[in-house]
Parts: structure tokens; C-alpha cells; sequence
């Protein structure tokens, strides 16, 4: 990723505030309550908020980010509330993962950049164990008309950075689908995720 992608997240992620607020997701709290413990990885994890509460639930909990700001700021908020995530730092294919490691990967609002989400989604694929679940929240391409009204909801500008039913169909091919669905939601996640969105939801079981 280039120097500027990864700068804009350090400079989000440096102030004091979390740019997200530190609570965890609803759609991902929802899911995980459901489900018994194991292992979980979180992408593009950012200040740690998702991952601090499955931590919490007592999950083991594996998280990765470019940012190191963000990297920091998780930790810091997993000391404060007297957890332990192992946090690695960098792309995808420089990271230590395993095959088959993870009984559920969460990829809430991660966002890649257009010309490697597919890419990281089904390499992401190859890390979790069959009957494994994703579970995923992220805007829309419908989101554009969201941000045009409010810019507070924040998301990606470029329309090829959201996404649609078909694409998440098309890079989670092999899994039976439990959840798939275009809804329209409101937000109220710290500083930058606020009023109403387009988003997708999906949770599926890996084949």
C-alpha cells in the first residue's frame, strides 16, 4: 500500500479521541454473542474496539492493521480493560498466519483499497477452518447518496472501495450464506461514523 494510504490512517488513529468511539460494532457484537468462543481474527482491526470486546467474551483474539497508531492505541485500550490481543502490524502477505488457524474472521468497515480487497478477501478465506464464519459490515456502493447529504457518516469516496451483494457473493463463493443483505442503518461510532448509511451485512459458514 502506498506511503500516503498508510499515513492517512496514522494521522486518524494519533489523536486522542478514538476515531471510532470504544465500543464495539453492533452487527459484530450481535454475531459474536451468538456464537462459542475460539479463535477470531479481526482485519484491519485499526484502535481495537471490536477486538477488546471479543477479548472481553473470551475469545482469542488476533488482529492486523498498516497503522501503527492504531496499532497502539488498541493495546492500550486492551490493557485498560485488562485483556490480551495479538496485534500484527503490516499487509496481509507479509503477516504469519496459518491455514485453517481461525474459527471466525470479522471484517467490520474494511475497507481495502480497490485493487486488493478481493485479493485479501480470499486469501483472508484460506486462514479460517471449514465451517468457520466471516462476519461483515461495510458500506454500500448505494453509500455515495448517504455521504452527499451527510458527510459525518463518513466511508470511502471511491465507489470501487464499497460493495455490493455480487461482489461479496463472488469472493466468498464457497460458503453457505446466513445473512446477505443491503440495509440501510444509523451510526453513532465515535467521531467519524455518524447518522445514516448504506451498508452490507453478511455472515457465512465456510464449506
Amino acid at each position: 500500500m502506498d506511503e500516503p494510504w498508510i499515513e492517512r490512517w496514522n494521522d486518524r488513529y494519533s489523536k486522542e479521541e478514538f476515531a471510532y468511539g470504544e465500543e464495539p460494532n453492533n452487527y459484530l457484537k450481535e454475531q459474536l454473542e451468538k456464537l462459542d468462543i475460539g479463535s477470531i481474527l479481526f482485519a484491519a482491526e485499526g484502535e481495537g474496539r471490536n477486538a477488546v470486546f471479543a477479548a472481553k467474551l473470551g475469545w482469542r483474539v488476533s488482529a492486523f492493521d498498516i497503522s501503527v497508531e492504531g496499532k497502539n492505541k488498541a493495546l492500550k485500550l486492551a490493557e485498560a480493560n485488562q485483556v490480551s490481543i495479538d496485534y500484527q502490524l503490516g499487509e496481509l502477505q507479509t503477516l504469519d498466519y496459518k491455514p485453517e488457524q481461525f474459527d471466525a474472521i470479522a471484517l467490520i468497515y474494511a475497507h481495502f483499497p480497490a485493487d486488493i480487497k478481493s485479493v485479501y478477501h480470499k486469501t483472508l478465506n484460506n486462514y479460517l477452518r471449514k465451517g468457520g464464519l466471516v462476519i461483515f459490515e461495510a458500506f454500500s456502493k448505494n453509500h455515495l447518496d448517504y455521504i452527499a447529504k451527510n458527510p459525518k457518516i463518513g466511508g470511502p469516496t471511491d465507489l470501487a472501495m464499497l460493495f455490493s451483494i455480487n461482489e461479496i457473493k463472488a469472493d466468498f463463493a464457497n460458503y453457505d450464506i446466513i445473512e446477505l443483505v443491503e440495509k440501510e442503518i444509523e451510526l453513532s461510532e465515535g467521531l467519524f461514523h455518524n447518522g445514516k448509511g448504506s451498508v452490507i451485512r453478511f455472515v457465512g459458514r465456510k464449506k
